[in-house]
């Protein structure tokens, strides 16, 4: 344990975060621990990363009078810019996603507001686009976008992960090339899909074998599809849902109406949705046209990470593999961190409701004067 200038509590706030025993055993179990006590240790490498992803306006050497600002009259060392990118290549990206697997989860209490409906889990799946530097080492695995108008002038990754809704925080992430789609990087996510969980997903996921290996993990569905897309019916219920098939999975369908509500007027579309969920009688359509508005967390998640935290800017590292692997653990250490999420008691059933959805607390709305409003479709008279 090191003491003097480098002690624990000497490293601001995100060692309250992420306590620096976390950091030790990371450095440890990927084989990183120095071999000699340097100016920069491990450890102090580390949390330079990670307070990098806090401060991305400026370079390590002002990240690195960020992190020490505190240390007035204690004997510092003062690394040039050369010795930073030194400390940052002899650590790598390893200890960053030893972290990442460690930390990752909802951090969902049984009674955290959003995060949990009729027991289960709400998360969210999809993907965005992120900027990494225009270098040749990046150019060899990640390519610009081609355009109208002279498509972007970076090089771009794909990011997908899934989100705890009530949170925002990041349950897993998966990178990838943008030459492949988000329905190809998708499956690398399953393996932290389990029972208790309900995932929320756009049309773009939509696909029966990728709904075949979400139902396969035990985790319920509850996605979008295309209102053009012809599904057949085999039993209709009084909440106007019916029950449907996607391929071998068994689903019902729920059309409903989601009217909009703005200073310029009111837009209504017609929104169909599918879901693993059978029983009308647990899981009313009026509910899950209510509950999909969820979905739109882990809109608001990437909104944090590429205006708020990023600010537009380009990422940092300078090689697909940095790029890849410290950006999301960088992400994950600018959210809340806590226990692994828990199954909540059992709740009361709730009555059916119709009308404007629910916010959680925080969440800014999706308009500038009202909220989304879902309706169930009438059921049938008969």
């Amino acid at each position: 344990m090191a003491g003097g200038r480098f002690a624990p509590g000497h490293l601001g706030e995100l060692t309250q975060c992420i306590p620096f025993e976390m950091v030790d055993e990371a450095l440890k179990a990927t084989g990183r621990v120095q071999e000699r006590l340097r100016d920069l240790p491990s450890r102090v490498v580390v949390y330079l990363l990670l307070a990098g992803c806090l401060f991305p306006e400026v370079g390590y050497l002002g990240v690195w009078r960020k992190l020490t600002g505190a240390l007035a009259g204690l004997p510092l060392a003062a690394p040039s810019a050369s010795a930073l990118a030194q400390a940052r290549r002899r650590i790598g990206a390893t200890p960053l996603k030893w972290l990442f697997d460690l930390l990752k989860g909802p951090v969902a209490g049984p009674r955290t507001p959003g995060a949990w409906w009729r027991g289960l889990l709400v998360i969210a799946l999809d993907g965005t686009t992120l900027t990494v530097p225009d270098t040749p080492a990046v150019l060899t695995r990640f390519t610009k976008q081609a355009g109208n108008h002279g498509g972007t002038g970076y090089p771009q990754v794909r990011l997908l992960t899934l989100v705890a809704c009530g949170t925002r925080t990041l349950i897993d992430a998966v990178f990838g090339p943008t030459t492949s789609g988000e329905t190809t990087h998708a499956p690398r996510l399953l393996p932290s899909l389990r029972p208790g969980m309900i995932l929320l997903a756009d049309r773009n996921f939509a696909a029966q074998g990728l709904i075949n290996d979400i139902a396969a993990t035990g985790a319920e569905v509850l996605v979008r599809l295309k209102n053009g897309r012809r599904m057949p019916i085999l039993a209709r219920y009084r909440d106007g849902s019916y029950l449907s098939a996607l391929g071998p999975v068994p689903v019902r369908v729920v059309d409903c109406e989601i009217t909009i509500t703005t200073t310029a007027g009111k837009h209504t579309g017609l929104y169909r949705l599918a879901t693993t969920l059978l029983d009308h009688h647990r899981h009313p359509a009026g509910e899950l046209a209510m509950l999909y508005h969820q979905r739109w967390e882990i809109e608001t998640a990437y909104l944090e990470l590429k205006s708020t935290i990023l600010g537009g800017r380009v990422l940092r590292a300078r090689t697909p593999r940095a790029s890849t692997r410290r950006s999301t653990p960088c992400w994950w250490s600018t959210s809340c961190c806590g226990p692994p999420w828990r199954t909540p008691p059992a709740p009361s059933p709730a009555p059916t409701r119709t009308g404007p959805a629910s916010p959680s607390p925080g969440r800014p709305p999706a308009t500038s004067s009202s909220w989304p409003r879902a309706s169930s479709p009438t059921p049938p008279s008969t």
